[in-house]
């Protein structure tokens, strides 16, 4: 993980726009050597094929080292577990996704109304959770980190300062935590594959959400940043 995060701050402190997170260990892949690199792409690659064929359950640090034909060892000192391996497999699609909110170009990225981009945001992450659900799944923490965790509180964050600008007048920080529920990776695959919600349904009650909870607090669209 990258450095420890400050106290988050409270509902009437103000809210700079959230910095890049990643996964992994914050400088990994630049101090890599070469070969330590083409080695570590080819073992998330041989990953990646096999959550394609057999979903996040066939990924075992055997079947990696298998499919990469090297020794169960090398994935091992690469990754250190399996929530390793899976935690890289996810950094790749992560960073894009952050890139893309807090620097990418409108409605998602800065430029557009702050409601713009709330919608946007949603409509985002759900259609990159329906394509990584089983990683998703695979990687949720546990209880006791779920809304701890450093991208979690980036989401916050940012979902907070957004709500911030959008509806003056309401509680941007307990809001933000009603926004991300919607976007929970369990409920997501009860949704899609238990309920068989096809996804634009999914895409169409955020947006309706986001609307009728900044309308209903004043919200007035405005530009932001």
């Amino acid at each position: 993980m990258s450095a420890a995060l400050p106290p988050f701050p409270g509902p009437g402190t103000p809210l700079g726009e959230p910095e890049l997170l990643q996964l992994g260990t914050a400088g990994d892949e630049p101090c890599l050597r070469a070969d330590a690199a083409r080695n570590r792409a080819r073992l998330l690659d041989a990953a990646a094929r096999l959550v394609a064929a057999h979903g996040a359950a066939g990924v075992t640090m055997e079947a990696v080292a298998a499919a990469a034909n090297v020794g169960k060892g090398t994935v091992f000192r690469r990754f250190g577990d399996r929530t390793g391996l899976l935690t890289a497999l996810l950094d790749h699609s992560e960073r894009k996704f952050q890139a893309a909110f807090l620097g990418g170009p409108p409605p998602l990225g800065p430029g557009a109304a702050p409601v713009e981009r709330l919608r946007a945001f949603g409509v985002a992450y759900l259609r990159r959770a329906i394509d990584e659900l089983d990683l998703l799944l695979a990687a949720e923490p546990g209880p006791d980190r779920r809304f701890t965790g450093p991208v979690h509180r980036l989401y916050h964050g940012h979902l907070t300062l957004l709500l911030r600008q959008a509806a003056p007048d309401a509680d941007p920080d307990l809001l933000a935590h009603t926004l991300l529920g919607y976007l929970n990776p369990p409920l997501i695959h009860h949704l899609v594959r238990q309920s068989a919600t096809p996804p634009a349904r999914l895409e169409t009650g955020w947006t309706d959400l986001v609307d009728r909870i900044t309308a209903a607090r004043g919200g007035d669209g405005g530009r932001g940043a």
